[in-house]
């Protein structure tokens, strides 16, 4: 205990000293001792030997708020260093009480137990390296940590076999306490290191030591045992039967983690956790967040909506000054032309008659009018490319939530006729089970009827005499309206089982058109980036032909034509691409109408599934209801029949003892008879001879 003691104290400084050298502020430890010995299971205080330990409620054992063991009355002594700590322990061990045995001069006659209770408290170091900053402050409050541990040095008395100790009275007395505390906490260490048995009940109580040592042993803590033995020989068995007590202990693994008290950091968090719910509460009570049927929280529809119709003004914005900017820029050309036009930068080189000159400004400006066409056709097309872009990634979202939504509950719906399924599996199985039951209980029945031997089948016949013959009928009666109960559940179950294969087609079908939505709302999205891409390119080839033209004085009649043709075919083109676009936008908005009508059919399916689950829940549990009731009524027929057959055996012994009985009576009313026959014969022989011997005394006189 001294070197434990000082390695206690040293780590504390060492700790200390590590936080000074790294410029911190060092942590605080404060030590408190305790010890006390259980003298024949009584408490004592060895720090104040004074105390009177037997007085009512002076010293009792009781659980701490943190699930510890503490000892209430029990002095504390605060210890600042390695002296006191060691001064408290040596004052405590003269307290103790010793007595000498024929094995010991100075025998311990009790258990010790001295606590040493340590606390930090330390700066609470900070999460993820940075530390929270709030309202703007340069540096947070500082935030402590306290941390505690408990050590408990326990001196166990040394078992005692009375016959070597020559214990008698008082010290035969201690002896047995003795005893009976090593026995509990030897039963506690088995109960806490044996892994070949589930133990579920720890057996603390049963001692005073073990219930003092409950959070030593078990729980948050670690379990070190020190076994101290003797050299001699003829301390032999001692020797290895404290070896094989303390080898138990190594059994018992503990996982243990630091007792830790985080003040600030919880209050923060709880601080954090305050302003959170009343954000939510607030967003409720402006309706923004509302729950669902299903107890499910969400966003309403109003928040939805205005979501939406903030994301169309935004697209509006954005076309608007799109269409600004084409403004803009079709002035400008245009003023640039009509400059061009004034300057005469048109007119032939050559000296062309006046025709020539009018005929090719009237196709410049032919030409030049259809390229601002064009150019705002393309323009528009942009925006509306754009806002159907918007629309399209607004409606993605929707579509995507729905689809997983939908999804969602396609899984769902697919799990429960799973589960459907198996419960149907289960209720086919108990149900056969039962009528298997019911034939086996049924030949049980029949067959124990049946008479064995001679004396039994006259003892059957006897019973079966006095048995009335309407609970034959009854029971036919009982099992004709429990095969008819069985019958009807069975035809519920498989029209159950017949809606669960509907459903599950129906899903199958769901299924594949969810996949031919997904499909299709790819391939216009491909349609819509090839659309784009072309719009570009026609862009690009626009450009270069108004730069070619400004760059060439007076352009040849059949480049002209050409180009014309060209346009004019690109033109045709857009306009074909634009028409297909409206269509596939009209096919996009009715393939999303077709989506949510899947989804409430989804939705329906699931409701549905949910009624058939909770009609064959309902449906077995009543299956289970009447063939529990059918086992108790099939257990009361079996108790009954076998208290007829007891009261017919009953009967038949009785009906035996009275023949045998009257069968004795009549031989001992036969041996009578004969009896009197026989005196009443010999009383007329004697009768007979004094008739004959006075006839024979006449006839001599």
């Amino acid at each position: 205990i001294p070197r434990a003691i000082r390695d206690l104290f040293a780590g504390a400084d060492a700790r200390a000293d590590a936080a000074r050298a790294q410029g911190q502020l060092p942590p605080e430890f404060s030590v408190q001792a305790q010890f006390i010995e259980l003298y024949n299971e009584d408490i004592v205080d060895l720090l104040d030997p004074a105390k009177d330990p037997f007085a009512k409620g002076a010293l009792r054992i009781t659980e701490d708020g943190c699930g510890g063991v503490r000892i209430v009355g029990a002095s504390m002594r605060a210890v600042r260093g390695v002296k006191e700590a060691l001064g408290a322990l040596r004052a405590g061990a003269l307290a103790r009480t010793t007595a000498a045995t024929n094995m010991n001069s100075s025998s311990s006659r009790s258990h010790a137990v001295f606590t040493l209770l340590m606390r930090q408290r330390r700066l609470a170091p900070d999460q993820d390296g940075e530390r929270d900053v709030r309202d703007g402050d340069a540096e947070p409050p500082e935030q402590y940590e306290t941390l505690t541990a408990k050590f408990h040095f326990v001196d166990l008395a040394g078992s005692e076999r009375l016959k070597r100790t020559g214990a008698t009275g008082e010290r035969a007395k201690e002896g047995i306490s003795i005893n009976c505390g090593l026995l509990a906490l030897g039963n506690v260490i088995s109960a806490l290191g044996d892994k070949s048995r589930r133990v579920l009940h720890v057996p603390y109580r049963d001692s005073k030591l073990t219930r003092l040592l409950q959070d030593s042993l078990g729980g948050n803590s670690n379990t070190v045992m020190i076994a101290c033995v003797s050299p001699s020989d003829r301390d032999f068995m001692e020797t290895l039967n404290t070896l094989k007590y303390a080898n138990r202990a190594r059994n018992i693994k503990n996982r243990c983690v630091v007792n830790q008290d985080l003040t600030s950091r919880t209050i923060h968090q709880l601080r954090q956790e305050v302003a959170r719910l009343q954000l939510e509460i607030a967003e409720f009570k402006q309706g923004k967040r509302v729950i669902s049927e299903n107890g499910e929280e969400g966003w309403s529809d109003v928040v939805q909506e205005n979501a939406i119709l903030t994301g169309e003004v935004e697209s509006l914005r954005r076309r608007v000054k799109a269409m600004q900017g084409t403004i803009d820029q079709l002035s400008a050309r245009n003023s640039e032309l009509l400059a061009e036009k004034a300057l005469g930068t048109w007119a032939p080189k050559d000296g062309s008659p006046e025709t020539n000159d009018c005929s090719l400004t009237a196709l410049v400006q032919g030409y030049v009018s259809e390229i601002e066409d064009l150019r705002a056709q393309l323009m528009e097309a942009n925006a509306m490319y754009e806002a159907t872009r918007k629309r399209g990634a607004i409606a993605a979202r929707t579509r995507h939530e729905s689809v997983h939504d939908a999804s969602s509950i396609l899984d769902d719906a697919k799990r429960e006729l799973y589960k459907e399924k198996e419960l149907l599996a289960r209720s086919m199985g108990e149900l056969e089970f039962q009528r298997k039951l019911n034939m086996s209980d049924s030949m049980t029945s029949a067959a124990g009827d049946r008479p064995i031997g001679e004396r039994e089948r006259a003892e059957g016949e006897s019973a079966d005499d006095s048995e009335p013959s309407d609970d034959s009928s009854d029971s036919d009666e009982d099992e004709n309206s429990e095969a008819k109960g069985q019958q009807l559940l069975t035809a519920q179950l498989a029209a159950l089982s017949e809606d669960i294969d509907t459903k599950a087609r129906l899903i199958e079908q769901l299924e594949v058109s969810q996949r031919r939505l997904a499909a299709l709302r790819t391939h216009y999205e491909q349609r819509l980036d090839t659309l784009h891409h072309q719009i570009k390119a026609t862009s690009d080839e626009r450009d270069k032909v108004l730069a070619s033209l400004a760059t060439q004085p007076s352009p040849p009649s059949e480049k002209l034509k050409r180009v014309k043709e060209e346009y004019e075919r690109r033109v045709s083109t857009m306009s074909r691409e634009l028409k297909r676009l409206q269509a596939a936008q009209r096919e996009h908005t009715r393939l999303q109408r077709s989506q949510q009508q899947t989804a409430q059919q989804l939705a329906t399916m699931r409701n549905d599934l949910q009624n058939m689950k909770r009609d064959k829940v309902k449906l077995v549990q009543r299956m289970r209801t009447e063939a529990k009731r059918h086992a108790q009524a099939e257990a009361a027929r079996a108790k009954e029949v076998a208290q007829l057959k007891k009261e017919s055996r009953k009967n038949a012994n009785l009906i035996r003892s009275l023949e045998a009985e009257t069968k004795l009576k009549e031989q001992v009313l036969k041996r009578k008879q004969e009896e009197v026959s026989l005196l009443r014969r010999g009383h007329r022989d004697k009768l007979s001879s004094r008739a004959a011997g006075r006839l024979h005394d006449r006839s001599r006189a």
